[in-house]
């Protein structure tokens, strides 16, 4: 193999590696995110997953219990959000230093 392909190829595999610790810090993350003033808040993890929404009795109307819906997605929404800023964050990078040696022309 080549001396430049097998250094691309190391470069790979590191660049796997950080990208594998990078969503493994961010699967143990939380993320929170809120609406309506903060009457409703959600509570996502970084993979995801939903943990918790949390209401202020005052935003459960009877009456108009779509209001209710649309702050949960709103708060969630927001959380999944923050999560994604996060990734984004923290594996954006990652490929940006790999030297590939003319190979994209």
């Amino acid at each position: 193999m080549p001396k430049d392909m097998q250094q691309i190829m190391q470069q790979a595999q590191q660049m796997q590696q950080q990208m594998m610790a990078a969503q493994e810090a961010l699967a143990h993350k939380t993320f929170e995110g809120s609406a309506g003033g903060g009457v409703v808040k959600a509570v996502v993890k970084g993979t995801g997953e939903l943990l918790s929404v949390d209401f202020d009795v005052s935003v459960l109307d009877p009456e108009d219990p779509e209001m209710a819906g649309d702050l949960v997605v709103a708060a969630v929404n927001q959380a999944l959000a923050a999560m994604s800023a996060d990734a984004e964050n923290s594996m954006g990078g990652l490929a940006g230093g790999m030297d590939l040696g003319g190979m994209l022309g």
